[in-house]
């Protein structure tokens, strides 16, 4: 369908967390030692002070639909879709974390972004650690700056006919393959961010301009980042895993435009 200015609209963004039915979460991989899903964007991995008024977790809802305990070894942010590892006992956590701290864990990511960015690169830009006022109250807040680096490719990009910015007539985006080299946290997004490359939807260093933009024309509500791809050998038998999702579909809509 076409909206009120013209851009066609092949798709509604449905949210999959904030229903009232509980969610039913995707599996991509199990075996006797973990389990990995594909995460929805907006569902948080475990209750939080910082949450107490949702309803929905990936640890609970996982647990329930499984029917036994499970473990998170790693990080995926709120906002962020895509895969997540889950170990069915302490001791493969323990055995997954070693693996993520030994950086024998390869992961990519897609984003879409503001703007052009060219071919491809590395960002090398050490972060600051990013404190939170409850959660992180005994840190240290004067902690050096720590290395993060960042790799990425452009896949696509498109022009269109909007005035998003007070500075330009039209608007330019592209679309990421992202590999953190690092783990630091958000640092996707900061590191776009620090390019002048915001990703989509990022409430905390993005553009707000353009998240409007894309909610008023797209109807997209969410971050436009995703884990999409997930390697590493397995914590038993060090035979290597590979796994992927597909890049959610509502990230390729602007780069649909011209063949509408």
């Amino acid at each position: 369908m076409l909206d009120t200015k013209g851009l066609m609209l092949t798709q509604q963004w449905v949210d999959p967390v904030n229903g009232q039915e509980r969610p039913e979460l995707n599996i991509v991989y199990q075996d006797d030692a973990i389990v990995v899903i594909d995460k929805p964007a907006g569902l948080l991995v475990h209750r939080t002070a910082l949450a107490r008024r949702e309803k929905w977790f990936a640890m609970q809802l996982l647990r329930d639909q499984i029917g036994q305990h499970v473990f998170p070894v790693h990080r995926l942010d709120r906002p962020t879709s895509g895969l997540m590892v889950f170990a069915l006992s302490a001791e493969i956590a323990t055995l997954m974390g070693d693996l993520f701290t030994a950086k024998k864990v390869n992961k990519v990511y897609h984003a879409v972004v503001r703007g052009y960015v060219q071919g491809h690169g590395r960002i090398d830009y050490p972060l600051k650690e990013e404190l939170d006022k409850i959660a992180d109250k005994l840190a240290d807040p004067d902690k050096a700056a720590q290395e993060a680096i960042t790799d990425y490719l452009c896949l696509d990009q498109i022009e269109l006919p909007f005035a998003v910015s007070k500075k330009h007539a039209t608007s330019r985006y592209s679309l990421l393959q992202l590999s953190p080299k690092t783990g630091r946290k958000h640092q996707l997004r900061r590191h776009l961010a620090h390019l002048r490359h915001p990703i989509i939807g990022d409430t905390n260093h993005g553009d707000g301009r353009q998240n409007k933009f894309f909610r008023e024309h797209f109807g997209i509500r969410r971050l436009l980042l995703a884990a999409t791809h997930l390697s590493f050998p397995h914590p038993l038998n060090n035979e290597q895993v590979s796994l992927e999702v597909p890049v959610p579909e509502c990230f390729k809509w602007p780069f649909q435009q011209n063949d509408v």
